[in-house]
């Protein structure tokens, strides 16, 4: 699986279960405005968030895959369902499910790859 869905995912699980703050030193420089929120990290990754009702647009570069990306996710109560592409061709899909103060995520892509992981406010992920 490559490092976008990774990245994409992950940044949709902070995003649901903590609220995301204007820079953290140690992952990426961020820049927030009402309804953005743009980061690059160190080694030159960006990405943004981008919140309009219920839905979220994730956009990004993926420097090692030198490939772009973006997901879309649609939230329905505590369910959120999302669906991506990478400029390679790769494809994905799946849904978060929040249950207190955990979140159960589960996704697949058309590159083989398909996953479950759990992240907590308390443990992480």
């Amino acid at each position: 699986m490559g490092n976008a869905l990774k990245c994409a995912l992950l940044s949709l699980s902070l995003l649901i279960t903590v609220e995301a703050r204007g820079q953290i030193p140690s992952l990426a420089t961020c820049t927030r405005s009402a309804n953005l929120l743009a980061c690059v990290d160190h080694d030159g990754n960006a990405y943004s968030v981008n919140t309009v009702g219920s839905t979220i647009y994730l956009r990004g570069f993926e420097v090692t895959g030198k490939r772009y990306w973006a997901q879309t996710s649609s939230r329905y109560g505590q369910l959120t369902f999302f669906t991506g592409l990478a400029s390679d061709g790769e494809a994905w899909v799946g849904y978060t499910r929040r249950v207190g103060w955990t979140t159960i995520n589960r996704f697949s892509s058309s590159g083989g790859s398909s996953g479950k992981f759990t992240c907590s406010r308390i443990t992480g992920c």
